[in-house]
């Protein structure tokens, strides 16, 4: 699989017409390829949202060497014009079949969350699938003053791999550094290091299977509710933009 092959046009990323397997086989490959770093975005509804109001992400989303449909809402997007996606490529099980897949062949580097979470992030994923650990380091630093001394650190590592939870900021941050982090591959895995590492568990099967699970933890936990316009946002832009979604 080429990651600009066989593409879908959603609101003006290319999102690839890939299935989980095919996504996780071409990311390995690619961690290996001895090529110039590339990120892969794990697309959702709320950062369609955000890019449309800050250009540094947009960068970021607009280099990506594969855009693959995280959110439910990607989907329907594609589905409404009629260019079908195969399904959804959650990043938290896009992460795992990465280390399954990679097991000891892979060495990965951990980076982001609180204090102690990478850590056994890593030491689970190296108990379960006997992944190498190049490396850790929690998410709380500056990234404007210390980007460039974390980034040396990572590429000192000689990691293939790098899954970065750093809210937000987490694709800007790896497309700004990309060449310096010096990883075959940087994916943006928000809080999959936090479920690596036991410290939150995934949503209901049934969740899953409905691609509803960011409904599940909105509505759960107040401290995002704030997500909800962007939702609506995304919603209105699909509907809006009608002739935009279009196969590439």
């Amino acid at each position: 699989m080429n990651s600009r092959e066989d593409t879908v046009s959603v609101l003006g990323y290319r999102v690839a017409r890939v299935s989980l397997e095919e996504a996780a086989d071409w990311t390995l490959a690619r961690c290996r390829a001895g090529e110039p770093p590339v990120l892969v975005v794990t697309l959702n509804p709320e950062i369609v949202v955000r890019a449309r109001k800050d250009a540094r992400l947009e960068a970021a989303l607009q280099s990506s060497g594969l855009t693959v449909a995280d959110g439910v809402g990607v989907v329907w997007a594609a589905r409404r014009a009629g260019a079908v996606l195969p399904g959804r490529v959650p990043g938290v099980e896009l992460a795992a079949r990465l280390l399954e897949l990679g097991g000891p062949r892979l060495s990965v580097f951990y980076l982001g969350a609180k204090p102690g979470v990478a850590e056994r992030a890593a030491a689970a994923s190296s108990e379960r699938w006997g992944t190498d650990t190049a490396g850790v380091r929690h998410g709380y630093f500056d990234h404007e003053r210390e980007g460039a001394k974390v980034a040396a650190e990572v590429r000192a590592s000689g990691a293939d791999l790098v899954l970065a939870g750093l809210g937000e900021a987490q694709e800007v941050f790896l497309h700004e550094h990309r060449m310096a982090l010096g990883a075959g591959v940087l994916i943006g895995v928000g809080g999959t290091l936090d479920v690596l590492a036991g410290e939150a568990a995934r949503t209901p099967e049934w969740t899953r299977r409905l691609g509803v699970e960011w409904l599940w933890r909105v509505g759960l936990d107040p401290a995002r509710w704030h997500r909800f316009p962007r939702l609506l946002g995304f919603a209105r832009l699909v509907l809006s933009e009608r002739g935009r979604v279009r196969r590439s």
